[in-house]
């Protein structure tokens, strides 16, 4: 508790010197310095509660503590104190990732403990380990941690990021892992109690195409079929997949409890854009599976950490299962709390080039829906326009039948272009939210979706629908003010 109370104090003074200009409007993120990995997603006691990876005392990654959110709608957040502090025996060097489950009626966290012994070397162990709340709020490890003390024999080091759901009189957990041969893996342990843990072999693992780690697995059925989550480490870029340094995607098949055999497709990505990972699931009341991913990658260029924060997660998603092979992923209906004023423009209505519409507003949701079957035109999309030469770009090639977010001229000129692969045959559905400094694009309701973060320098000039070389029918064009939850935030 005293390391929490000196975490929850830094926090404070560091609150206090954050920049303000890229900070989010109505996404979830620090009160100050760095996040990454959500955490610990659960609906408790009629509360969503977001935990995640927290460098409390700075700006850059570094020993990882719990940071915690909770809300009763998935759209105003609040921020609760630090839950979990690295520093004991079994987790000396961080709180690594890892769930929530409600056990005996308490919220109980499960997460990794990890423990370097030579940093130079960056020679470590990791462990699994459990803290429970009466509260919700203040959390006490178990005497009994860690309640997983090693990987398996056949494991190297890698041994992290544990997801515990239960099943009957079950419980069940699935942990990020990589081979003594560095082959990616999710392992399976079983418990009858919650405390101890028997290792009931492999889940699934890289054909040799996949990864030397699989990070953030997440295990559940969904439309009568079996998910596993994985965000692979060491997948090679090739074409427009895989892009990024780190990517996240998903396995669909049928899993044999008795047997432990999960037979599987081909590995997707679930998110196309540059910033999206390590995404991890609730199943709330409603019977939704939720999932929330990071908002950022590694690596990546972070401008505001010159501004005492960096990291944030995105919208809250609704997956669903499309024909058995694909998953669909869209915005949570609750967004549309967020509405404020709206405004509808050019409904039905044929353009040839460009069409602007002004707005300054920074916070906005938009719709638009090109008719196709109506359309002379190569190239459809729109443009966030900013001050100057700065715009980010969505645009559909109907000849590639491919969906393109340029952010290049929005503070990504390095490897600032992400593509995929988009069957747009009658009509194309651009849903975007747009934050300060993030872009989520939702096409033709979650067949493909890109995340991204943004960084423009000068304020909004508007939104422009454009076509190349050709006419298009824009069937709808709507767009929303939205709030700013964390409004008088920066004053506390």
């Amino acid at each position: 508790m005293n390391r929490i109370h000196q975490a929850e104090e830094a926090l404070k003074k560091a609150g206090k010197k954050v920049n303000h200009r890229y900070r989010m409007g109505y996404h979830m993120m620090p009160r100050a310095n760095w996040i990454n990995d959500p955490n610990g997603l659960i609906q408790y006691k009629g509360e969503y509660h977001v935990f995640y990876q927290h460098h409390p005392y700075d700006e850059n990654w570094g020993p990882m503590h719990w940071g915690h959110l909770k809300s009763r709608d998935l759209i105003h957040w609040e921020h609760l104190p630090i839950a979990l502090a690295p520093g004991d025996a079994f987790d000396g060097s961080g709180c690594f990732s890892g769930s929530a489950v409600e056990y005996n009626g308490d919220l109980a966290l499960i997460y990794t403990g990890h423990n370097m012994i030579d940093e130079e070397k960056d020679d470590f162990y990791q462990n699994q380990n459990i803290a429970v709340s009466k509260d919700g709020i203040t959390f006490e490890k178990l005497k009994e941690n860690p309640v997983i003390a090693e990987p398996p024999e056949d494991s190297s080091r890698h041994f992290r990021d544990p997801k515990v759901w239960r099943h009957g009189e079950t419980w069940y957990m699935v942990i990020g892992n990589a081979s003594k041969e560095n082959v990616g893996r999710v392992i399976l342990y079983r418990s009858p109690n919650f405390v101890d843990w028997e290792y009931a072999g492999v889940l699934a693992q890289s054909d040799g195409n996949l990864g030397f780690m699989w990070e953030c697995p997440d295990f559940f059925e969904l439309d009568g079929k079996h998910i596993l989550l994985i965000s692979p480490q060491g997948i090679e870029a090739d074409g427009d997949s895989y892009q990024n340094l780190y990517q996240t995607g998903y396995l669909i098949g049928d899993y044999d409890e008795d047997t432990n055999e999960f037979v599987h497709g081909s590995f997707k990505e679930l998110d196309h854009g540059h910033d999206f990972y390590a995404v991890q699931t609730l199943l709330d009341d409603k019977g939704r599976r939720i999932a929330i991913g990071w908002m950022d990658m590694w690596e990546s260029e972070m401008p505001t950490k010159a501004d005492g924060w960096c990291g944030a997660l995105t919208l809250p998603r609704e997956l669903t299962l499309k024909d058995d092979h694909k998953i669909l992923m869209n915005p949570v209906e609750e967004t549309q709390l967020l509405r404020e004023s709206e405004h509808h423009e050019c409904a039905n209505q044929s353009i040839s080039g460009s069409y602007l519409i002004k707005t300054a507003e920074k916070l906005l949701e938009v719709v638009a829906v090109f008719d196709l079957t109506i359309c002379s035109a190569e190239t459809v999309g729109l443009k966030i326009r900013g001050i100057g030469q700065e715009e980010t770009i969505i645009q559909y090639s109907l000849a590639d039948q491919k969906l393109t977010l340029d952010c290049s001229k929005s503070g990504k000129a390095r490897d600032g272009v992400r593509n995929v692969r988009l069957e747009a045959e009658e009509k194309l559905t651009l849903h975007l939210f747009l934050d300060r400094s993030s872009i989520e694009v939702f096409a033709n309701h979650g067949e493909a979706t890109m995340t991204s973060r943004i960084y423009p320098k000068e304020g909004r000039a508007g939104i422009e629908l454009f076509s190349e070389k050709g006419n298009v029918r824009v069937e709808e064009f709507t767009y929303w003010t939205l709030k700013d939850i964390w409004k008088g935030d920066e004053a506390k």
